[in-house]
């Protein structure tokens, strides 16, 4: 007998783009009756994928928040994206979740785009069953599915469900657990029992005595009943199941089809028994006091800037005055639920409850908001932000619009940073990858009204010296009163890479007066900001050696032009060559990719470091090279496309390296119109 879970459990659905989460989503809110219209994302008539960037994407750029009741129970939806680009803006949700559905592709071959999913899930500790989408569509065998899976999950699978089909086509499915067969129906309705096929009959046996000896892996009296080949009860099943379930001891598979509604009711009874009660997550983060989670901050809805929360271990109210980490006390202003777009305003925040906290100021994404004691910070995972480019505004009157667009639209995604470059002084966007990145300047133009130029960012080349010179600068001037006079005479010597720029001096005699030293380092420093070649000047040392001075005429300004003049000349004379910036990469890819992506790295002029397994994933491999920086850009995408989208890298600075021939010629080239 089912007990009837009080509060509101929440439901993240997460796997690969292109899945179908959202339309599973849909299917969900109709077969629950809170939508009376099965709407689609492909028809742009879905509940979720509202905002303008989804329905011209065709595709989740954001988390979508929904919510229905099913025979009493309530439960919230945090729909998260699937496309790498986008997956951080869902992250905290998840973590906060009490079940996670993974929605899959049928295509065995496609099997190992799940594998980030499952091991973010796996690392969260948090429970999950996968739902296998577009069955309708199956072409291969789901067993051949779940071996495919089941190396990327630490938990074992357990296949719920076995298809019935008619050739080729499946058109319903045996329930293993419940030993009862349905046949699908046309137009959204679902299902309906059927006798077992005969020719199923033998599979069904094995299927259930393979359930039943997983379930008895963690249940002494179920494995006791087989061994003396007693039949279990049904309650004793679906008992085993839940805990399975909630305790992260297996992983239940079903399947059905979003667009049709098929097996999607099945899903809802499995979700009503199996996804634990918010308790369980309120001990799983270690909450113990009625606590709230700011898991996004949007500031694109009509109620202003607002933080998506979750509240737990008991109800929080409109007014209720809360804390968060570093001790700021304010009260809660209104509450609302959101579904997809539309909002409605709530007197409490029910123990679970997935809502949105308006006009709460300083609440960032991550924080706790409590009345008493606060839960341990809740850690998430975000890619590496691999993709930059530099923005400025179409219209520079635009500048201060700009700043605070980006300002709101940095505090909605965890994956952006805004930099600013000394070097270069450019305005830099910072992402996971391209597709995020215009996605952002498409939210400016749309929200805000701005519009940006983009262009690639400017790698940071630089230039140093081959050989040792002696070079005297003299810098003098008379014009009335008081002239200027500075004469010095500097060595310099090249340095190992890396080691920067190094200034001494063996003044004897009283050449220079000790006053005026600085100012010709000074002089030294300034002629290094822009060598020969056009870039700073790098791995230089220089040693001040001789000079003269003028009891009336010399001075700091004086010494430090001819410091200037002196280094300047120097530099052209010491075989100046050309420097670029090369990162250390590391990509991590499933091992059928490999060779493919060795041969992208190679054709960037990537120099191979090591090849091994990544640690702790089945089937993937970690391939570390060093790769120019001028290289890298495109290299996200491509090895996307290399990898059924799932190979990703992050890259460091690692060392200049000289670079010679056409390419440093073509280097210079670029660079002497923008200094001319």
């Amino acid at each position: 007998m089912h007990e009837v879970v009080d509060g509101t459990r929440a439901i993240a659905l997460v796997g690969p783009a292109g899945a179908g989460k959202t339309s599973l989503a849909e299917a969900l809110l109709f077969a629950s009756g809170t939508i009376d219209r099965l709407g689609s994302t492909g028809g742009r008539t879905s509940v979720g994928d509202a905002v303008a960037e989804a329905r011209a994407r065709g595709g989740s750029t954001e988390l979508n928040l929904l919510r229905f009741n099913h025979l009493d129970e309530s439960f919230a939806l945090i729909d998260c994206p699937g496309s790498v680009g986008f997956a951080a803006d869902g992250a905290r949700g998840v973590a906060v979740a009490d079940l996670a559905i993974v929605v899959v592709d049928p295509d065995p071959a496609r099997a190992p785009l799940a594998a980030p999913a499952l091991r973010m899930l796996d690392e969260l500790g948090i429970p999950h069953l996968i739902f296998v989408n577009r069955i309708d569509q199956a072409r291969g065998s789901i067993r051949d599915l779940l071996s495919a899976l089941q190396p990327m999950s630490v938990s074992p699978l357990i296949a719920r469900q076995i298809p019935i089909r008619e050739g080729e086509r499946v058109t319903g499915f045996v329930d293993v657990a419940l030993e009862r067969a349905f046949h699908y129906l046309p137009g959204g309705k679902g299902s309906e029992p059927i006798g077992i096929p005969d020719e199923l009959a033998e599979r069904e046996g094995q299927a259930r005595a393979q359930l039943l000896e997983q379930l008895a892996d963690h249940d002494d009296a179920l494995l006791e009943q087989l061994l003396t080949d007693q039949v279990p009860d049904g309650s004793t099943v679906f008992k085993d199941l839940a805990r399975e379930t909630g305790e992260s001891l297996g992983v239940p598979v079903l399947f059905g089809s979003a667009g049709n509604c098929w097996g999607v009711r099945r899903l809802l009874k499995a979700l009503r028994h199996e996804t634990p009660a918010p308790a369980a997550t309120a001990r799983r983060l270690g909450v113990t006091d009625p606590t709230l989670f700011a898991f996004k901050v949007s500031n694109a809805t009509a109620l202003g800037r607002i933080a998506l929360s979750r509240a737990l271990d008991g109800s929080v109210s409109e007014g209720a005055e809360v804390q968060d980490a570093a001790g700021r006390r304010q009260r809660l202003g209104a509450l609302f639920s959101l579904q997809g777009e539309k909002t409605s305003k709530l007197a409490q925040a029910g123990d679970g409850e997935v809502v949105a906290l308006a006009k709460l100021d300083g609440v960032r994404a991550g924080q706790w908001l409590g009345v008493d004691k606060l839960p341990p910070e809740v850690e998430v995972s975000i890619p590496a932000l691999n993709c930059t480019i530099a923005i400025e505004p179409a219209d520079r009157k635009n500048d201060v619009k700009l700043s605070g667009a980006l300002s709101r639209l940095l505090e909605e995604d965890p994956a952006l940073r805004l930099e600013q470059d000394e070097a270069s002084h450019e305005l830099r966007l910072r992402g996971i990858n391209d597709e995020q990145l215009q996605t952002l300047l498409a939210k400016l133009k749309r929200r805000y009204g701005v519009e940006v130029r983009q262009r690639p960012p400017t790698i940071a080349y630089r230039e140093s010296i081959r050989r040792s010179v002696t070079q005297r600068g003299r810098h003098k001037k008379q014009s009335g009163g008081h002239g200027q006079f500075g004469d010095v005479v500097i060595k310099v010597a090249p340095l190992p890479r890396g080691e920067g720029f190094r200034f001494t001096e063996k003044i004897h005699g009283g050449a220079i007066p000790r006053q005026y030293i600085p100012a010709v380092e000074q002089g030294v420093r300034d002629a290094l900001a822009k060598g020969p070649l056009g870039f700073a000047v790098v791995d230089v040392a220089v040693t001040l050696t001789d000079g003269s001075y003028h009891s009336v005429d010399s001075s700091e300004l004086a010494f430090r032009t001819a410091g200037r003049i002196a280094m300047q000349e120097a530099l052209s004379a010491a075989a100046p060559h050309l420097l670029e910036p090369v990162q250390r990469v590391q990509v991590v890819t499933p091992n059928g990719s490999t060779s493919r992506v060795s041969s992208a790295v190679a054709g960037r002029r990537g120099q191979m470091l090591g090849l091994a397994p990544h640690d702790g994933w089945n089937g993937w491999d970690r391939v570390e090279a060093l790769i120019p920086e001028a290289e890298l850009s495109g290299l996200e995408a491509e090895l996307r496309s290399l990898s059924q989208g799932l190979a990703t890298f992050e890259a460091e600075f690692d060392h200049l390296a000289e670079l010679n021939g056409t390419l440093a010629e073509r280097v210079i080239k670029a660079r002497e119109p923008v200094h001319a």
